[in-house]
């Protein structure tokens, strides 16, 4: 069964992870205080609230991550000639926040999806829009 739903605000992609050594081994986290919690956290509401359900089966997904444009990006009479065309942000870190809030929710692991759809850009409203089949 297809479901989409859509995440407003920044996307806000995977960071590499931090590593350090408790008793002699080595042990990899993401700070507590990063961003990304509150995304996936918030991308998780948004796809059990779209009635997402776990299943076994092979998955398809589209991404679309539009991020609002900085101001610094405009001038008066519209964009500015040096302004980036598309953000800046790595695509396959902010597909992995998204894959990976989802385990659980829409699939038992992420290794379930076989196919991924997806696209960066500006827009006037940031929003991440997800859809799964």
């Amino acid at each position: 069964m297809p479901i989409a739903f859509s995440v407003p605000g920044d996307p806000v992609p995977q960071p590499r992870p931090r590593v350090t050594t408790r008793g002699g081994h080595g042990h990899a986290y993401t700070p507590k205080s990063h961003p990304v919690h509150a995304y996936r956290q918030a991308v998780a509401s948004a796809a059990r609230a779209a009635g997402a359900g776990v299943h076994g089966d092979a998955v398809e997904l589209v991404l679309d991550f539009v991020f609002a444009r900085p101001k610094s990006h405009l001038r008066k009479n519209g964009l500015a000639p040096d302004a980036p065309r598309w953000p800046r942000k790595d695509i396959d870190n902010l597909q992995k926040s998204v894959m990976d809030s989802l385990n659980g929710i829409c699939w038992e692991d992420d290794s379930q999806v076989i196919r991924v759809v997806a696209s960066k850009s500006y827009g006037t409203e940031a929003r991440t829009v997800v859809r799964i089949s």
